[in-house]
C-alpha cells in the first residue's frame, strides 16, 4: 500500500513543478470531465500522449506512475469484472451461470483504462505539487465562492492535509495488516463475514492513529499559533508566467482531440 501515489509529493525543478498551483488544479479538472467525455478508444489516444508527455516533462518516471497502481489494482479489476458480467450482447463464453459477452469485455476494459487515466492523471497533481502551494491553489480558486458564505482557507486546508495523509494512513494500515498476521491473523480466507470480522482488528487500531495523528496536528498548529482566514499573509504570491499560458495551450489541444473524437469521428 505504500506504493499509492495519489497524495504524495516529490520535490524538484521541472517544467511541471514550476506551474502554477492554480494552472495544474484547473488542468486536472479538466482532464477529469474530458475522460468522460470519450465514448471510443481512439479517444483514449490524447490523453495517454498528454500524461506521457506531462511525466516526461516533469521527471517522473512513467514506471513510479504505474507502480502507484498497485494498490488499487483490486478496485480496477472490479470494475473490470463487474462490466464483464453486468452487460448483456453478443456471448463469448459461458462460466456457469456467467456469459461473458463481446460488449460486456469491451465495455470492461474501456472502463478499467478510464479508471487508470483517471488515477495516474490525478496523481500528477499531487506528485509535482508541495501541500502548501496545494492549498494556495485551491484557496484562491475558491475565492469567489466567498460571498455566498464558502470558508475558502479552511476548506482548502482541509482537502490538502486529506491528500497528505492518504498515503500515511495506507502505511499504518499496511504496518497493522502485517502486526495482525504475525499473530496469527487470517485476512485471505472464510465467506464475507468472516473478512468483514477480520478486518475489526485492522479498523480499530487505524482509527485510533488517525485521531491520534490529528490531535498532535492541531496540537502543532495551535502551539505555532497558526490562525487561517482573513488577513494572512504570503512569503510568496502566486504568479501565472508564460509556461502557465503554454500548458493551457496544450490542455486545450487534448480537449479538442477528445471532444473530436467523441463528435467528429
Amino acid at each position: 500500500m505504500r506504493e499509492l501515489s495519489i497524495g504524495q509529493y516529490i520535490p524538484g525543478d521541472s517544467f511541471i513543478h514550476r506551474l502554477d498551483p492554480r494552472t495544474k488544479i484547473i488542468i486536472t479538472f479538466v482532464f477529469m470531465i474530458v475522460l468522460f467525455v470519450i465514448n471510443d478508444f481512439s479517444g483514449y489516444i490524447f490523453p495517454a500522449i498528454f500524461i506521457i508527455l506531462s511525466a516526461l516533462y516533469s521527471k517522473i518516471s512513467i514506471k513510479y506512475m504505474i507502480k502507484g497502481l498497485r494498490p488499487l489494482l483490486f478496485i480496477i479489476l472490479l470494475t473490470f469484472v463487474l462490466n464483464i458480467f453486468m452487460i448483456k450482447g453478443r456471448i463469448l463464453y459461458e462460466i456457469g451461470p456467467f456469459d461473458i459477452t463481446y460488449e460486456g469485455l469491451y465495455q470492461g476494459v474501456f472502463m478499467a483504462l478510464r479508471l487508470i487515466f483517471l488515477i495516474v492523471g490525478t496523481s500528477l497533481l499531487t506528485l509535482t505539487t508541495s501541500p502548501i502551494l496545494m492549498t494556495d491553489g485551491i484557496e484562491y480558486l475558491l475565492k469567489p465562492f466567498k460571498g455566498v458564505g464558502v470558508p475558502a482557507h479552511e476548506l482548502a486546508m482541509m482537502m490538502t492535509i486529506a491528500l497528505r495523509f492518504i498515503p500515511t494512513l495506507l502505511e499504518e494500515t499496511d504496518k497493522i495488516m502485517k502486526a495482525q498476521m504475525a499473530r496469527g491473523a487470517d485476512f485471505q480466507s472464510g465467506n464475507i463475514i468472516n473478512r468483514a470480522k477480520s478486518l475489526v482488528p485492522i479498523l480499530v487500531p487505524l482509527f485510533v492513529s488517525a485521531f491520534r495523528r490529528a490531535d498532535e496536528l492541531a496540537m502543532a498548529m495551535e502551539s505555532r499559533c497558526y490562525k487561517g482566514g482573513e488577513n494572512r499573509t504570503r512569503m510568496k504570491e502566486l504568479k501565472m508566467t508564460a509556461n502557465d499560458v503554454l500548458a493551457f495551450m496544450i490542455t486545450a489541444v487534448m480537449v479538442g482531440g477528445c471532444v473530436a473524437s467523441r463528435f467528429l469521428w
